[in-house]
């Protein structure tokens, strides 16, 4: 299995793993009085679950994103500009050669 495949899946579940942890803890502190609503339902845990996956994909993308963004690599060359300023502001004269545009009634 190729390595960009192999880091996409384990940063996937590392993030499925966060994801759990946070609707635990989300459930544990009984924010927004959750824990009430899931437990005293008959469908609760379909929110559970509908929680979990989406914070899953939330999470999965950005810990993958995080992943590659850190994958740098230096550049041991130092090629660059010779930094010699360049001209800009040198006037230039230009023939205009557009008519003026006629007006109505003459």
């Amino acid at each position: 299995m190729p390595q960009l495949v192999k880091l996409y899946i384990r940063q996937v579940l590392i993030g499925f793993g966060l994801s759990g942890v946070f609707v635990g803890l989300l459930l544990w502190q009984n924010v927004a009085n959750l824990w009430h609503l899931v437990s005293t339902s008959d469908i609760g845990w379909i929110a559970v679950v509908m929680l979990f996956m989406g914070h899953g994909i939330v999470f999965a993308g950005v810990q993958f994103a995080i992943t590659v963004m850190r994958m740098e690599e230096k550049d041991d060359d130092t090629k660059g500009g010779t930094r010699e300023p360049v001209a800009t502001n040198i006037p230039v004269r230009v023939e205009a050669t557009a008519q003026a545009p006629k007006r109505i009634g003459q």
